[in-house]
């Protein structure tokens, strides 16, 4: 048989090593070698050791003995569970394994068993070590340390004073929260800082403090405890008021919390630097718009001057330059004036270049004519030329205005001419007028006064009608003719205008042209043969007075002529003078010899001679005067004039009376 190597493990096993072939096994110990071995590994009382108990020396601090024999197990809620544990200096850092190893450590150095093997007297019921016992219960399961922690009585609950913030604001504000920082929900609670810190950091420190989650909560002090109700009910009563109390005490945390917060704020430099940075921002940039404003304004007020001043300049250019204009004209009218009085008084001087009475009122016409129709330059050349020429410049001039006057006619009728083709014609391509849209309530008020206006026996009556509607009608868009205005005439007088207001309307205006009419009259001078011709001054006075054929067709009854015809007002000036006036006898005030009397025929005659010929007729009074037998144009002229004179007349009288 070969020898080996015998060897003894830490456990009392005997290992046999064979040199050759021999397999390698553990042997345990029995009976008397398994007991001797044994004593070397237990621990002093009896407990055994572990792998680990050589560690449990260092790990928390020495317990004063006195202390723990001071505890009462009833009273273990008042009691500092850390402290009992030899944990008093780490408290909520210790670790799970930091508690494990603690109480280990308390249950080798106090445990009863190992008391009593040292003779001490152990009391099972009021013995400390149910204490310690207690302690670990709590600190060694998460929920009941929490409670507890949440009430450790080693934490200071109390807010600094305003000395010793005075005295080190940020060492002190630092080391509070840094205390509180422990209750956050959130991880990485968000340092104080110092003086230094950025305006981002300080203002992410306190809106995660004014938002602030704790999970402090005080079921630790719940004076009862649920588990020891009699029932259901007694045991919800007591849960409810736990509850209360509960709520009630965290509410009191919050405060107390946002109270630290609000403290820290308003004493903090930072804020109030921040502020003022803020506050000197906004005033800069309020002080900034304002001179930009106030710069603008100026630039405005600058402008606003500027173009005042062009304005000024630019109006009084233009006044200078209509004073120049209205000057200039002013020298024209008084030239033209005097050329006009010039000729005048050339012609009278030389009694109108006539060989008879009949040339003699036809040069005075035609001097008024050449006066109108002639411009400066005209009349200049024809005084220079009659110095020498005489007679000759006089009836050429003669023959010239009657060219222009005819001229004239021609133009106006031709434009009228135009004016009902293009309205009696419809374009290709334009949209149909509708009857509505062409007479208009305006344009059939014009229709009715042009109708007063022209009356019948006017020559090509309702194309001057057509013509007058479309001059005076508002906008001028749509053209009437003659065809239109015949067949709304007809309609007009085949309506019912009982059932309109229109009839009303047309009253009420004309009785308002009557008053104004009536009110503006002006009483004309007397008309010389010497002056005027006198179809111009009997047509300036009828104009004046035409509105007052009632009253003088009563003066007319009072002369003993009733019979006389009252024409409307709107039927022509001579006419309506004409008619105003009665037919008297005996002696004329134009003329120094005594005259025929008119008879009714005569008057019908001359008034619708006068309606037939207008004043730009040529050679009109002789015309007037062929329509009338037995009557001379010097005749007629005389019997117009009487007639305005009458109206003058009667027109003072009533001014008189009023």
């Amino acid at each position: 048989m070969t020898s080996g190597t015998v060897t003894m493990t830490a456990g009392g096993a005997v290992e046999v090593q064979l040199p050759l072939k021999v397999a390698r096994r553990r042997i345990e110990r029995v009976g008397f070698a398994y007991f001797a071995q044994r004593r070397q590994f237990l621990a002093p009382g009896g407990v055994e050791r572990s792998d680990s108990d050589e560690k449990l020396e260092g790990v928390g601090e020495e317990v004063d003995i006195s202390y723990l024999k001071s505890l009462d197990p009833k009273e273990w809620k008042d009691q500092d569970h850390y402290a009992i544990l030899g944990l008093g200096k780490l408290r909520y850092e210790a670790s799970d394994d930091d508690i494990r190893r603690a109480y280990r450590r308390m249950v080798l150095l106090h445990h009863p068993d190992k008391r009593k093997a040292k003779g001490e007297e152990v009391i099972q019921d009021d013995d400390y070590f149910t204490c310690i016992t207690k302690a670990y219960e709590i600190l060694g399961t998460s929920k009941p340390r929490r409670s507890f922690d949440s009430v450790d009585p080693e934490f200071d609950d109390s807010l600094p004073s305003q000395n010793e913030i005075d005295g080190d604001y940020f060492g002190v504000f630092n080391k509070y929260f840094t205390l509180n920082g422990r209750w956050s929900e959130k991880p990485h609670v968000p340092a104080f800082g110092q003086v230094d810190a950025k305006r981002e950091e300080v203002e992410r420190f306190y809106n995660f403090w004014y938002d602030f989650k704790s999970w402090r909560e005080f079921s630790y002090l719940d004076e009862e405890d649920k588990e020891k109700g009699q029932d259901r009910d007694e045991r919800r009563w007591i849960e409810k008021e736990n509850r209360t109390a509960r709520i009630k005490r965290k509410k009191e945390e919050m405060s107390r919390i946002r109270a630290l917060v609000d403290l820290a704020y308003n004493n903090d430099k930072r804020i109030q630097r921040f502020k003022q940075e803020e506050k000197d921002r906004k005033a800069a940039a309020k002080r900034a718009k304002m001179d930009a404003v106030q710069a603008q304004k100026a630039e405005a007020d600058r402008a606003v001057r500027e173009a005042a001043l062009a304005k000024e300049k630019a109006e009084k250019a233009e006044q200078k330059r209509i004073e120049q204009i209205r000057i200039e004209r002013e020298q024209q009218k008084k030239l033209l004036k005097k050329e006009r009085k010039t000729l005048r008084d050339k012609v009278k001087d030389c009694k109108y270049y006539a060989k008879n009475d009949k040339d003699q009122l036809k040069h005075m016409e035609g001097t008024e004519k050449i006066c109108e129709t002639f411009n400066l330059a005209e009349l200049q050349a024809l005084n220079k030329a009659m110095e020498t020429k005489g007679r000759e410049s006089f009836v050429a001039a003669l023959q010239t205005a009657d060219q222009k006057i005819a001229a004239e006619l021609e133009e106006i009728n031709q434009t009228q001419a135009k004016k009902l083709v293009s309205a009696a014609a419809t374009p290709k391509g334009v949209k149909e007028v509708k009857k509505g849209e062409l007479w208009s309530n305006e344009n059939v008020q014009l229709l009715i006064k042009a109708v007063n206006l022209f009356p019948a026996g006017t020559a090509q009556r309702w194309d001057v009608i057509a013509t007058f509607i479309n001059q005076h009608s508002p906008g001028n868009t749509v053209l009437v003719n003659a065809r239109d205005v015949l067949n709304k005439a007809k309609a007009l007088q085949n309506t019912d205008h009982s059932k309109s207001s229109l009839k009303t309307q047309a009253n009420d205006a004309a009785f308002a042209s009557f008053e104004k009419s009536k009110k503006d009259v002006q009483t004309c001078n007397d008309i010389t043969l010497g002056e005027e011709t006198p179809a111009q001054a009997s047509k300036e006075n009828v104009k004046q007075n035409g509105v007052d054929h009632k009253v003088n067709n009563q003066s007319a009854k009072q002369n003993g002529n009733s019979t006389t015809p009252a024409p409307t007002a709107d039927a022509g000036p001579a006419t309506a003078a004409a008619a105003a006036a009665p037919v008297t006898n005996g002696n004329s005030s134009a003329g120094g010899g005594a005259s025929k009397t008119w008879t009714k025929e005569e008057q019908a005659l001359l008034e619708q001679a006068i309606k037939t010929y207008p004043t730009t007729t040529p050679d009109r009074w002789d015309r007037i005067a062929a329509c009338i037998p037995n009557r001379s144009k010097k005749d007629c002229l005389r019997r117009v004039k009487e007639l305005v004179e009458l109206v003058n007349s009667k027109k003072e009288a009533q001014a008189a009376v009023k």
